[in-house]
């Protein structure tokens, strides 16, 4: 026999769901710069914020080879 406390097992919410619910009940924004749904305008304006609000991005250095 297996004990499960509750609110620990069941469904787990996908990360779109979190993140839509994070817009919705509290205003917060979670965009991933490589969102396919997005057009090269909104991931640049999206990469900027990000970078003015956060700093550079590690992930947006070239490696060199």
């Amino acid at each position: 026999m297996r004990f499960v406390p509750k609110g620990y097992g069941g469904h787990r919410r996908s990360p779109d769901d979190v993140k839509r619910d994070g817009w919705q009940e509290q205003g917060l924004l979670a965009v991933a710069i490589d969102d396919d749904r997005l057009t090269w305008p909104e991931r640049e304006l999206v990469r900027q914020l990000g970078e003015k609000l956060y700093g550079h991005c590690p992930r947006d250095r070239k490696v060199s080879q």
